[in-house]
């Protein structure tokens, strides 16, 4: 285990001194400064904004059905992580899109309306997820035993 721990580090030191390279190689010295606010942008989204809000919507769902099971946990947190996550990449180009980007052809869709499709996409599927393993969770001829170890 030890072995493994120091090789998977030494990897990701390897990884880490490659992106340094390609950001210091690649990336104009008057554009680091915009990409480091966009990092620590995200760095302070993903933790005052979505890391509370999937533990919150944990937290309600929890007190609204105590008898929940972990997977419908598991799932509607996965779907609002992954809905927030996608909302986050996207709010950006709604907003260039609304301020009218200098060449038209960078920004060509309707980005609301995609978001707006892709949100209802996910909400479908974790809707027919937890259908089915309702479903499948109450048939008849399975007991409780095969429930929580199948």
């Amino acid at each position: 285990m030890r072995a493994a721990r120091i090789v998977l580090a030494v990897i990701g030191v390897l990884v880490i001194a490659f992106g340094a390279f390609v950001l210091v190689t690649s990336v104009s010295p008057n554009r680091i400064g915009g990409l480091a606010v966009w990092l620590l942008g995200a760095v302070v989204l993903h933790d005052a904004v979505l890391s509370p809000f999937v533990v919150g919507a944990g937290l309600l769902l929890r007190r609204a059905g105590r008898t929940l099971r972990a997977w419908v946990l598991v799932v509607v947190q996965a779907a609002i992580v992954l809905g927030s996550v996608l909302a986050l990449v996207v709010l950006p180009e709604i907003e260039a899109k609304d301020q009218g980007p200098k060449n038209p052809t960078v920004l060509p869709f309707d980005y609301g309306t995609r978001l707006l499709l892709v949100e209802g996409a996910l909400l479908l599927v974790v809707v027919a997820v937890l259908v089915i393993g309702v479903v499948r969770s109450r048939r008849p001829g399975r007991s409780s035993t095969a429930r929580t170890t199948g």
